[in-house]
């Protein structure tokens, strides 16, 4: 699949060294400096790129979208940077989501081409980590990977400040997460320990708590700004609501309270509420968030069989 992308693309941005930045911090610095150089497109001026590419397959309108947007992939990047891989690895796996999100943006279906690409990055980003984090490698079951990726979450919100969680505080947040306390306690060891190592202060540094990646220079521009912000959220609300509404009653009901509501209703709560099993209502849970995400992707990837 990267094979095949990369073959479509302008060989201006692929084959220069553009999209993929050293393996250095140095290198990972100068990268930042270089991609600030290409200006920030307006809603007008992606549309124009965007459809030159979809109808003519025109490089040169490519390659001009897809360099303004290698900010909001070192943005996106920045994020997932505590969880222990590279953060010249993660934007690498976004600018590959950018690339593949160029491949499948429709720039009639009336969205901003950085809304739409967020989606891409932000996968590509996730598969990195869930294939290298050497947590993950021990198993990449669904429980784990809700672990993996709302342990902080779920520690804030029940007020827990510690790394090292006791029993108790292990078994609040497995009830809260609904997930073994074992793999709680598992999880939160090792996220602990390599956390520890990675956000030790620099050596070099003359500020005490400073580490290596926080002394990266980036003097640019904000990456989305605040309409961008608020387009996404618009979005992404209009498309949940709009997709809830075909759901049954029911269905919108334990959904909602499962997966819309903090916190989330128990499936003993729910079970008597209904006057239907436990193992019931997961199921019903279950389908209704597979009927419901499906529906989403699809309106979001532009395919030509839904019915907006």
């Amino acid at each position: 699949m990267t094979k095949q992308i990369k073959t479509a693309l302008p060989t201006k941005v692929t084959g220069t060294g553009i999209m993929i930045p050293a393996t250095d911090d140095a290198g990972l610095a100068n990268y930042i400096r270089t991609i600030q150089q290409f200006p920030i497109l307006s809603a007008e001026q992606e549309y124009e790129y965007a459809s030159q590419w979809v109808k003519n397959h025109d490089q040169d309108a490519a390659e001009k979208l897809l360099v303004s947007h290698l900010r909001l992939v070192v943005s996106v990047a920045y994020d997932f940077r505590h969880y222990g891989i590279p953060v010249q690895d993660l934007v690498a796996s976004g600018n590959m989501g950018l690339m593949q999100a160029l491949q499948k943006f429709d720039p009639e279906r009336g969205f901003r081409f950085s809304t739409y690409a967020m989606f891409w990055i932000r996968a590509e980003i996730y598969e990195n980590i869930l294939n290298n984090w050497s947590i993950v490698k021990i198993g990449t079951s669904a429980n784990q990977k809700r672990v993996f990726f709302n342990l902080a979450r779920a520690k804030r919100a029940l007020g827990i400040m510690n790394g090292n969680l006791s029993d108790d505080q292990a078994q609040q947040i497995a009830d809260y997460l609904e997930v073994p306390a074992d793999d709680v306690k598992r999880m939160s060891t090792r996220i602990v320990a390599r956390d520890l190592s990675l956000n030790a202060p620099a050596r070099d540094s003359e500020q005490e708590g400073v580490d290596m990646l926080s002394n990266l220079a980036d003097d640019g521009v904000s990456i989305v700004d605040n309409i961008e912000r608020q387009e996404f959220r618009k979005r992404g609300y209009a498309l949940l609501q709009k997709h809830l509404a075909n759901l049954p009653q029911r269905d919108q009901e334990i959904l909602r309270a499962r997966r819309l509501t903090e916190p989330a209703a128990t499936l003993e709560v729910l079970s008597k509420k209904y006057g239907i099993s436990r193992e019931r209502v997961r199921q019903i849970e279950e389908r209704a968030y597979n009927k419901l995400r499906d529906a989403i992707l699809q309106d979001t990837t532009g395919s030509k069989n839904d019915n907006e």
